[in-house]
């Protein structure tokens, strides 16, 4: 089916005024509010001096900041603190108005180089697994993007995102079918990697460990510059019998 045709982010104005921040849900978070011409933006931060890295975590169509697998996004600041990576969890100001949260994930990208990250890796579920394949090709702190059981919608423009990109999707998604992250793959530039998690769900509940593993291993080594190779791989459980699939 082709994809209707949208406005382009890059031609809608959103500008950052302000941010305020008060004591998070954690002793190590912020929660804050990124204040901006076209509305407030809610999110969970959690920084670590000294790093110039970060993290920017995208939820589904209806928002939200735990993130699929039973909250990846609230155990990977803990995940990334080793690495000194900052995470930045936004929620959306309008949920499911695809071009208006591009603009979010922009002006988190924004709110980061203010106070000083040089690198960023977005890290997008569902519908947000697109709007951070969007997102990434427009801000020139992003340096790779990883889209977790991606939807198809606004991802047309993917050959342009010009960064390493990790596609992860279950073969038994019944929500996005895993076809999506296939077609994403197969459009996409290089270097990209697509893993598809056997019997896994949308939300990828079952592979919980395993996501958390890949994604904090895959943000570590793009924020150190790592070269990274391209390839399609399928893993299934070990309790799976792998040979009758």
């Amino acid at each position: 089916m082709t994809e209707p045709p949208s406005p382009e982010p890059e031609d809608l104005t959103l500008s950052l005024h302000n941010v305020t921040a008060a004591p998070g849900p954690t002793a190590d978070s912020l929660d804050v509010v990124l204040q901006t011409s076209r509305g407030e933006i809610p999110g969970i931060f959690h920084p670590v001096q000294g790093g110039s890295g970060a993290v920017i975590c995208a939820g589904g169509a209806m928002g939200g900041l735990d993130g699929p697998a039973g909250g990846l996004f609230v155990r990977l600041p803990g995940l990334l603190l080793p690495r000194n990576v900052s995470v930045l969890r936004l929620d959306y100001r309008e949920p499911n108005a695809f071009e208006e949260c591009v603009l979010d994930i922009l002006a988190g990208c924004s709110f980061l180089k203010g106070i000083g990250a040089t690198d960023a890796v977005l890290v997008g579920h569902s519908f947000g697994g697109a709007v951070v394949v969007k997102a990434g090709a427009l801000h020139p702190i992003v340096r790779a993007v990883a889209s977790l059981s991606p939807q198809l919608y606004g991802t047309r423009q993917v050959e342009e995102l010009a960064r390493p990109l990790l596609l992860v999707h279950g073969s038994a998604d019944e929500v996005l079918e895993a076809e999506a992250s296939e077609d994403i793959y197969r459009r996409a530039a290089d270097p990209k990697q697509l893993v598809i998690y056997g019997d896994a769900g949308h939300a990828l509940g079952t592979v919980a460990e395993a996501l958390d593993e890949l994604v904090a291993t895959w943000v570590e080594a793009r924020l150190l510059g790592e070269p990274m190779e391209s390839g399609r791989t399928v893993e299934w459980p070990p309790d799976s019998d792998a040979d009758s699939r």
